[in-house]
């Protein structure tokens, strides 16, 4: 099955904003599409997480999880920011970049970075 990632890296307010709304309009369609969803946040992107002025952002990223979108973060950020139970009890699971950007190239999928 093709895989389609939603790359959320940059914290200004139209990147957060337009990555998780453009991962809800692909969850979406996904399964008509015969596509895979996956959300990876990384570097500023992945604080956002844990900022509470970011609600609307956090909102998004929750609901996505919440319809079985899988959200990743990496695993060296989130442990230097004290957060891995944290993003753990929220349903978003812990990858080193490295992996993940390894495993989608193998994969072969289509990402896209915001």
């Amino acid at each position: 099955m093709p895989k389609t990632v939603v790359h959320i890296f940059n914290a200004d307010q139209d990147s957060l904003t337009t990555g998780a709304h453009v991962a809800e309009r692909i969850r979406q369609v996904a399964a008509d599409r015969g596509v895979e969803l996956e959300v990876y946040l990384f570097g500023p992107a992945e604080r956002a997480l844990l900022d509470p002025a970011e609600g609307d952002f956090n909102t998004q990223i929750d609901a996505l999880v919440e319809h079985g979108v899988p959200a990743k973060t990496c695993l060296n950020i989130a442990a230097a920011n004290d957060a891995a139970d944290k993003f753990a009890r929220r349903g978003i699971q812990l990858e080193f970049a490295r992996d993940a950007f390894a495993r989608y190239g193998c994969e072969t999928a289509t990402v896209i970075s915001f």
